[in-house]
Formats: C-alpha cells, sequence, structure tokens
C-alpha cells in the first residue's frame, strides 16, 4: 500500500513538472517574430557577418531577462504588473502598463504585415488575409483554454526551425563569417541603429509580462523552478539560433558583396533566401517559417496587452473564464487583433516599420528592466530573492544592456 502510494506521488510530481512546460518555449518562439526576423535579414544584407555576434551574446542577457520573470511569477503567483502595483503603486504600474501597450501595439502590427507579406506572395491582398488570420485567431482564442492555446502556438512556432535549414544550405563562407565576428564598426551610426534594432528583436517588454503572467495562469508554484529555468535557458538557445540563421542567410546570398543592400518587402526577401532551394520547395519552407514566427507571436502579444492592463486595472483576465465573465479581457484582445488588422489592410511598409518598432522596443528596456530588477530584489521571500554577487552581476548586465540599446538608438536615430 506504501509502495502504491509513492508510485502515485512521484506520477503527480513528474504530471505536474511537465505541466510546467510551455510558457517559456512559447515566448522564445515568439521572441523571433516576423519582425525579428526581418531585422535578422536586414542585419545580413547590408552588414554581412558584422552583427552576428550580437546574437551570441544576447543568448545569456535573453535567459537573465526572463529567469528573473519565472522566478516572479512562480514564487509569487503574481503576474508583472500586478506586482508593480503592488510595490510601486498604480501609476508606477500605469506607467509600465504603458510601456506594454506600446510595445505591443508595434508587434502585432508587425506581426499581421509579415502575414500579409505572405499572402502577397501567392496574390492574396491584405484585407483577405488580414480576414482570415484575425477571425481565425478570435474564435480560438475565444473558445479554447490556455493549454489549448499554448499548443497551437508552439505548432505554429515549430515552423521557424526551418530557417536554420535555409541557413545550412546558403553554404555560408566560413573565413567571411570568422571575419565579421571581429568587424566591429561601432563608431558607424547606421551600424548602432540595426545593432540597437537586435537588442530590441530579442528583448522585448512584451515578453516578461508575458511569461510571468502565463506560468500564473497555469497555476504553478516554487516547485516547477528547475524546470522552468531549463526550458528558458533551452529556449534563449532555440530561438538565438533562428535569429542567427536569419542572419547568416542573408548575408551568405545578398550581403556577401558588401554592398550594404537594403530589403524592402517580406517578398525580397523570400527571393533572397529560397533560391537555392528551388523555387517551389524555398518559397514552401520560407512560407512556414515566416508564418510560424508570425502566428505564435500574434496570439502571444494579443494574450499579453490583455493580461498586462487588467493586472493593473484589476478586471478579470483568464482564458478559463467565459466571455461573459470577463469581458474586458476578450475585449482588449479582440480590438488589438481588429485593429492592427485593418492598420495593416490600409497598408504600411513592413521592413521598415519592424526595424523601427525593435528600435522603439530597445528604448523602452530602461524602464522595464528597471522595474524588473527592482521587484526580484523586493517582492520574493528571502529564499528567492535576487541578492548578493549575482545580483550585481545580474544588475551590471541589465545596466549595460538597456543602456546601450539605448545610447545606440538615439545616436543611431540622430545620426
Amino acid at each position: 500500500m506504501d509502495q502504491s502510494i509513492a508510485v502515485g506521488r512521484a506520477r503527480s510530481n513528474w504530471l505536474r513538472l511537465l505541466a510546467a512546460l510551455g510558457p517559456g518555449l512559447i515566448v522564445m518562439l515568439a521572441d523571433t517574430d516576423a519582425g525579428s526576423i526581418i531585422t535578422a535579414a536586414q542585419s545580413g544584407a547590408q552588414w554581412g557577418y558584422r552583427l552576428l555576434l550580437w546574437q551570441v551574446l544576447l543568448i545569456p542577457v535573453l535567459y537573465v531577462v526572463q529567469e528573473l520573470t519565472v522566478r516572479l511569477g512562480l514564487v509569487t503567483g503574481r503576474g508583472h504588473g500586478e506586482l508593480i502595483r503592488e510595490r510601486f503603486g498604480l501609476h508606477w504600474a500605469w506607467l509600465s502598463a504603458g510601456t506594454l501597450a506600446v510595445a505591443c501595439v508595434g508587434a502585432l502590427v508587425t506581426e499581421l504585415s509579415g502575414l500579409a507579406g505572405v499572402g502577397r506572395m501567392f496574390g492574396i491582398p491584405a484585407w483577405a488575409t488580414m480576414a482570415l488570420t484575425v477571425g481565425g485567431l478570435l474564435v480560438m482564442i475565444w473558445t479554447a483554454s490556455y493549454r489549448s492555446v499554448e499548443r497551437v502556438a508552439v505548432a505554429f512556432g515549430a515552423f521557424e526551425l526551418v530557417f536554420i535549414y535555409i541557413a545550412l544550405r546558403a553554404n555560408p563562407d566560413s573565413g567571411a563569417l570568422v571575419a565579421g565576428l571581429h568587424d566591429i564598426p561601432i563608431t558607424d551610426h547606421d551600424y548602432l541603429y540595426l545593432v540597437t534594432a537586435n537588442i530590441g528583436a530579442v528583448i522585448m517588454p512584451w515578453m516578461v509580462f508575458f511569461q510571468q503572467s502565463a506560468v500564473v495562469e497555469k497555476d504553478l508554484g516554487p516547485e516547477a523552478l528547475t524546470v522552468a529555468r531549463r526550458e528558458t535557458a533551452a529556449g534563449a538557445v532555440i530561438t538565438q539560433l533562428v535569429m542567427a540563421a536569419v542572419l547568416v542567410a542573408a548575408a551568405a546570398t545578398i550581403g556577401k558583396d558588401g554592398a550594404h543592400s537594403s530589403l524592402d518587402t517580406v517578398e525580397q526577401i523570400s527571393d533572397t533566401l529560397i533560391p537555392f532551394l528551388g523555387w517551389t520547395v524555398g518559397r514552401a519552407v520560407f512560407v512556414l517559417g515566416m508564418s510560424g514566427a508570425a502566428m505564435v507571436a500574434t496570439i502571444v502579444v494579443a494574450l499579453t496587452a490583455a493580461w498586462g492592463i487588467g493586472e493593473v486595472a484589476g478586471y478579470r483576465r483568464s482564458l478559463a473564464d467565459h466571455p461573459r465573465e470577463a469581458p474586458w479581457f476578450y475585449g482588449i484582445v479582440t480590438a488589438c487583433l481588429v485593429l492592427s488588422g485593418a492598420l495593416v489592410a490600409s497598408g504600411v511598409n513592413l521592413v521598415d516599420l519592424s526595424v523601427a518598432v525593435q528600435v522603439v522596443n530597445a528604448l523602452l528596456l530602461p524602464i522595464v528592466l528597471g522595474f524588473l530588477f527592482a521587484l526580484a530584489r523586493k517582492a520574493l521571500p528571502e529564499r528567492h530573492r535576487l541578492k548578493g554577487g549575482y545580483a550585481l552581476l545580474v544588475g551590471t548586465v541589465l545596466a549595460v544592456t538597456a543602456g546601450f540599446g539605448f545610447v545606440s538608438g538615439i545616436i543611431g536615430i540622430l545620426g
């Protein structure tokens, strides 16, 4: 009898740990969104391999940021905006929610623009693509549980891995790649602008809100911390491999002549990356990757906007609630998707917009990372609190990332 109880407990513990998987992977797949892929492609096209080193350096930074997010969510059982409201007051919470709103609106427009660009490759007008995409996502969100939405998002995001295959088939010049790793034109304003865009494409304000809200939505506790950390670390490596792959593929094709070429549309990016795969196969592979990146990010960002604002405003905000029980939550999700879809249908310059959105993300980092560090120091119990030498290291990493992103962004814009 005792043995069966022990087996039952072990099985229960295993299932709880398995249930912890999801938020870390989905947020990292969403991190490599349509705007990030476009930014990476533009980086490779304009600067060859000179921005590749940044993709590697940002892996530990991304992990440090999201690990703090996971720790805060699992230990306190509170979302990011909710914790800011409790610890620092309503005014600071609304400031944080404001940065989230700006980041989410920009992200949604770039994700849906990416999907519109894919549709144009097949002669489908933007308004039709938006109607199908927004309509389908709203049906899913209004009728499904969080777990179902999470599974769909991960399935979409997995298609991003095709970009690694594209990079391998592009046959990059190993000598030029190594040379690009230490050829850093840090005084060039155009280079700094894309450095800032790459930082903003990796460390995004809405990621902090989403992963913390997601672990709370799944009702996970401190016992899931180890699994969540490992998942977050694996996700950080995967997302940066995808970013690096897109950059390498672009550098090995359009960027190999060093002419600082520029990409203006999704179709141009597609035409640059797919010829060596064969037109039919290459187009199919590119469409899967870009669509998967855009879809997973659209789902995540729309939910994040409604969760984050709800944590500050105090309305009900769970996918477990019926729309009649949480009208503000479902209303904000719907409004974000419909308004962003309408803007995209009107026609925007996708590449310029996507890079600019990533720069804005970087400019917002001092606020986002400042709150994250302060919460890790004040909102956690002694056992899990950020302290000692590691706190100094984390504080330094966050300050350097936020400061460099902000300053290089300003220099890039003014230059």
